[in-house]
C-alpha cells in the first residue's frame, strides 16, 4: 500500500493482510469503532475517496473481489479500479504522472460480503489506484491475474527458478490440497509456517500425490530444491520429478493423460523440516516446459524450486 486519500477510521494496510476479515464485539479506538479493513470518515465534500497500490507481481488482470464484510451500514455505494504500468520504485507523486487505464469502471457494492468482478485487462500492470464513492470502508481488496514478468529478467544467460509464480510459472494443478493451496509451491522467499505450503490428507489407499506446473518457458533443469521446512511430522517419504515438452498447450490447458513424461529425479528421499538439494541426481533430459512433482505417499512440501536456463525464442 503507498497511499491513501483518508484512513481515518481503519488504516489501509488492512485491505491487503492474508487473512480473512474478522469482527471484534465491542472494541473501539479512541477514533470510532475498530474495524479490520480501511474505512475512511463520513464525506462532506464533493468527491470520493481512493488508495494507491503497489501490485505483488506485475501481470494482467482478470479479476477482482471487494470484500466488504462486517461493513454493514458504512461500505461504499460503488467502487472503481485504474491500472498502470511504472517502475516498482515509483513514489505517489510521481505515480500522477502516469499513464492510467479503467479495468473496472464504476461499479456497484453491496455490503457485508465479497464482490467479484471479471476484469479482462490487456495492459501489464504494476500499479493499481481502487476507487470507493464516495466513502466508508472495505476489508479486503483482491486483484487477480496472470503475471507477466519482466522479459529482461528471462532473457538474461543465467540460471533463475523456471517454476517460480514471479517468472510466470503456474501450478495447474494437483492430485488433493485438503490442508494446503498447491499454489503456495512456487510463491516467492520463505516460507511462513506449515500453512504456506501444499499439503494432502492421508492417503489411505494405493498411489501417491502430484502436483503439475507450467514452467516459465521451455528450459532445461539442472538443480532441484525441495522444502520442506516447518512440515515435521506430516513431510513425504520421497519425490520424484518428471518433465514434459508440450509447448503447444494454451494458457492453464493440463496435458493428456498419455502425454510422454520423463523422468528428471528418480524417487529420491525426502527429510522433514528441511531443503534437500538435488543437482548430480538431475537427469539431462531435453528442454521442458511442463513439470510434475511426485511425492510419496502424501505429505506438505512448502516450496519447489526448479532452476535451470530458458531455451531462447525461437530455438
Amino acid at each position: 500500500m503507498l497511499a491513501a486519500n483518508d484512513d481515518f477510521f481503519a488504516p489501509k494496510e488492512n485491505l491487503v493482510r492474508a487473512s480473512k476479515p474478522v469482527f471484534r464485539e465491542g472494541e473501539y479506538t479512541d477514533r470510532g469503532k475498530w474495524m479490520d479493513g480501511w474505512e475512511t470518515r463520513r464525506r462532506r465534500t464533493a468527491g470520493h475517496d481512493w488508495c494507491l497500490i503497489r501490485l505483488g507481481l506485475p501481470g494482467l488482470l482478470r479479476g477482482v473481489v471487494v470484500d466488504t464484510a462486517f461493513f454493514r451500514g458504512n461500505y461504499p455505494d460503488a467502487c472503481a479500479l485504474e491500472t498502470c504500468e511504472a517502475p516498482s520504485d515509483s513514489s505517489p507523486a510521481e505515480l500522477e504522472s502516469a499513464s492510467w487505464n479503467e479495468v473496472l469502471p464504476r461499479s456497484a457494492l453491496r455490503g457485508d460480503c465479497e464482490n467479484p468482478f471479471e476484469v479482462r485487462a490487456s495492459r501489464r500492470a504494476t500499479h493499481a489506484r481502487f476507487h470507493i464513492f464516495p466513502d466508508g470502508g472495505v476489508a479486503r481488496l483482491r486483484i487477480y491475474g496472470l503475471v507477466a514478468p519482466d522479459p529482461r529478467t528471462l532473457s538474461r544467460p543465467e540460471s533463475i527458478d523456471l517454476a517460480a509464480v514471479e517468472h510466470g510459472g503456474m501450478v495447474l494443478a494437483a492430485s488433493d490440497m485438503f490442508f494446503g493451496n498447491r499454489h503456495s509451491l512456487i510463491l516467492p522467499g520463505a516460507p511462513l509456517g506449515m500453512h504456506d505450503g501444499w499439503e494432502t490428507r492421508r492417503r489411505r489407499g494405493p498411489g501417491h500425490d502430484w502436483a503439475v506446473l507450467r514452467l516459465a518457458g521451455k528450459g532445461r533443469v539442472s538443480r532441484i530444491e525441495v522444502d520442506t521446512r516447518f512440515f515435521k511430522g506430516n513431510a513425504p517419504g520421497s519425490c520424484s520429478v518428471e518433465g514434459l515438452a508440450a509447448p503447444e498447450l494454451q494458457e492453464g490447458e493440463l496435458p493428456s493423460s498419455t502425454a510422454p513424461w520423463n523422468e528428471i529425479l528418480t524417487k529420491s528421499p525426502l527429510e522433514p523440516d528441511s531443503v534437500r538439494v538435488f543437482d548430480r541426481e538431475v537427469s539431462p533430459v531435453e528442454p521442458i516446459t511442463h513439470a510434475r512433482l511426485n511425492i510419496f505417499p502424501d505429505g506438505g512440501v512448502a516450496r519447489l524450486r526448479l532452476w535451470g536456463r530458458l531455451q531462447p525464442t525461437g530455438a
